[in-house]
């Protein structure tokens, strides 16, 4: 993923946990601007409804059977460009986790520290799936902004200068920008030829009869792309040519995380507005598809 330079002292510490040394490597935490985090007990997720990163979050929470406190983060008014935001999280964007004080900040590193005792969600071959998942995440967030969220209508020059003013991301609000702008058509066409690419190393993973992406266990594999193919979904991205990569989501969305992680917290009036608009671009010709047949 892209590096993002922010004008804050990050403090890394490290696990040391035997099993996650031997299974995941050494995961990283980070030390609260925001003193007051060390206070708190229990697990507390600073999270949005439609982040693909949180909803891998509350996935393994569910499949762990974790309770959490929920702080919901609204995307739309901006919140997570708040000051008080961004003494949690120095990056500005969700999720944020903290457990008993301990504050995690990147979605991969927050399944592999939740799921840690669960020695089922690590197998042999899960690491690289899982840095797959993540380099995929700036090509989704591109490609979400393009196909689903360009029908909402565009902040007033007010709202889009305070937030360039407030937010510290750099690679934010240089985004914002742009697609202020409009994205160019090669950089949406690199995009989806990125994530066909990634889509068809899945397919070729799941190509001899596996149940799951890793093998025959469900994990942190399944976990980490679940929330992807639910977002392209929602594009309508044609899964034609990935038949197994349909069978196993057919599959793994009728497990009860999926429910409790990403269908109970979709406003349904938004997935509503979505689906109208993405109707409109398949019907004008502009849908993510058009772009799929080029490649």
């Amino acid at each position: 993923m892209q590096s993002i330079k922010l004008d804050v002292q990050v403090e890394w510490k490290f696990i040391n946990d035997k099993f996650l040394s031997k299974k995941v490597g050494k995961m990283p935490e980070i030390e609260p601007k925001d003193k007051s985090l060390k206070e708190l007990s229990g697990i507390h997720l600073w999270h949005a409804p439609m982040s693909s990163c949180s909803q891998r979050v509350r996935l393994v929470l569910s499949e762990t059977q974790k309770t959490f406190i929920s702080h919901l983060v609204n995307l739309e008014k901006d919140e997570h460009s708040s000051a008080s935001y961004q003494n949690i999280h120095p990056n500005g964007l969700v999720p944020a986790l903290v457990n008993d004080g301990r504050l995690f900040i990147e979605s991969v590193d927050i399944i592999q520290y939740l799921s840690r005792e669960n020695v089922n969600f690590f197998d042999d071959s899960y690491k690289d799936l899982l840095r797959d998942a993540d380099a995929s995440q700036m090509d989704l967030k591109l490609l979400t902004f393009e196909f689903l969220f360009r029908g909402a209508p565009p902040p007033s020059k007010e709202v889009f200068e305070k937030f360039q003013k407030s937010h510290n991301n750099d690679w934010l609000k240089k985004f914002r920008i742009d697609f202020s702008k409009g994205f160019e058509r090669q950089r949406i066409k690199d995009a989806v030829i990125r994530t066909a690419k990634a889509f068809n190393k899945l397919e070729m993973c799941l190509s001899d009869g596996r149940i799951y992406l890793s093998g025959n266990n469900f994990s942190l594999s399944d976990i980490a792309w679940i929330p992807n193919f639910h977002r392209f979904n929602l594009m309508k991205w044609s899964f034609e040519e990935t038949p197994n990569l349909k069978r196993w989501f057919a599959s793994v969305s009728q497990r009860l995380s999926y429910n409790e992680a990403i269908l109970e917290w979709q406003p349904k009036e938004l997935i509503g507005m979505l689906d109208e608009y993405t109707m409109n671009r398949i019907s004008s010709g502009t849908n993510i598809t058009s772009f799929q047949r080029d490649i």
